[in-house]
């Protein structure tokens, strides 16, 4: 096999994402064991690391062994050893950035949200299709370990007909005050592209879909649980975006369920996310790596509340977790965001399929703006397919 090097410009270097997850997880594991295996190639990623900060960019660089990087992202997209563009950085300025991408003739990939509304997604995935580029949107928390094992069960037709499902996610994240917040400012604010709507729904949806089919219409509530919080400036502001959804969803199949995301509510059950999916023959229930199953012939009678004449008589002797069975290991663990890596290289290098294309990504935005809107209007809202 011939040795040929893909060059990648990594915009948004130093954020945890783009660092922690696609550089560690993926893209520097790929580079030490030789490259990546594509047809009769490897293709060996070349890094260019981008973003504003000159101390960090190095640092980012040593702890790795990447020897490029810059602060000049117009030079880089200039540079035609680099064809493939990748943005991490600020979400509020994607959209420009990817244009800018297009426009340097790059294939682009692509954290989500990968634009601010379904109809500029449309505008963005034009544009790339009419230069011929290749495009991609990071679609990684189908890959999680739990979740894998419960698409499995689904294909192998272990639920039967699948009557309803449910996920749940959230922790507290805290406001400034009491404690140091775990997320960005900019997360609580509508200038700076935040809100719990645009930033989590685009994974539920791909997760939801590619577990068990089309989502054909949705209602949402959505509220700000936080109102008031302090930057990383000290400085109070108030929150005018949504930090807690409650949301419907129908799908095509016939099946019904329910989304609870939240950013105030402490966590309490086997994972920060949960997604319970119920049929005639059985139910399973996965959070982020393992995943517990309970078929029709395990499933106990229960015949309603056992109620004593004091709270020293109420019946507390169930253990309901005890009669779920773990769902074994299906394959070695390998990082969610590798596996977009390892398809999105292919796809560029030979036009290889690839399924998280940013029509996906337009689709995952599709939810978050429909459930905004079914929030806002009170209302059921039909997620029809994109043309």
């Amino acid at each position: 096999m011939a040795t040929k090097t893909l060059g990648i410009i990594l915009n948004g270097a130093t954020g945890r994402i783009c660092r922690t997850q696609h550089i560690r997880g993926g893209l520097a594991q790929i580079y030490a064991e030789g490259g990546l295996p594509v047809g009769d190639d490897v293709i060996m990623p070349r890094l260019l690391l981008a973003g504003r900060n000159e101390d960090r960019l190095a640092d980012v660089a040593r702890e790795f062994g990447i020897e490029e990087w810059t602060t000049d992202l117009d030079g880089a997209l200039a540079d035609p050893d680099f064809p493939v563009f990748f943005d991490a950085a600020a979400t509020h300025l994607r959209l420009d950035t990817l244009n800018r991408a297009i426009d340097a003739g790059k294939h682009i990939y692509t954290e989500k949200p990968i634009a601010p509304s379904v109809e500029e997604g449309l505008a963005l995935m034009r544009r790339a299709d009419e230069k011929g580029l290749r495009h991609g949107a990071v679609e990684d928390k189908l890959f999680l370990p739990g979740f894998r094992k419960l698409h499995n069960l689904v294909e192998q037709g272990f639920f039967g007909r699948i009557v309803g499902f449910r996920l749940e996610f959230g922790w507290w994240v805290f406001d400034g005050a009491e404690a140091e917040s775990q997320r960005p400012s900019w997360n609580y604010t509508k200038a700076g592209g935040g809100g719990l709507l645009s930033d989590m729904h685009p994974h539920w949806r791909y997760v939801i879909e590619g577990i068990l089919g089309p989502i054909s219409r949705v209602a949402c509530s959505a509220w700000t649980a936080q109102p008031e919080r302090i930057n990383e400036d000290g400085k109070r502001y108030d929150v005018d975006v949504e930090d807690a959804t409650a949301t419907l969803l129908e799908l095509e199949s016939g099946a019904r369920g329910s989304i609870l995301s939240s950013w105030a509510r402490r966590v309490r059950g086997d994972d920060l996310v949960t997604f319970q999916i119920d049929g005639t023959d059985g139910s399973a229930v996965a959070g982020l790596r393992q995943c517990w199953a309970q078929s029709a012939a395990d499933t106990p009678r229960i015949e309603g509340f056992n109620m004593g004449p004091d709270a020293a008589t109420m019946d507390f002797s169930a253990d309901y977790d005890a009669q779920w069975t773990e769902v074994a290991e299906t394959a070695p663990y390998k990082n969610p965001y590798r596996f977009g890596w390892e398809g999105f290289i292919p796809h560029v290098v030979t036009g290889a399929p690839f399924a998280h294309d940013l029509a996906a990504g337009i689709r995952d935005v599709q939810l978050a703006e429909a459930s905004a809107t079914a929030s806002k209007d009170h209302s059921w809202v039909d997620l029809p397919v994109l043309a």
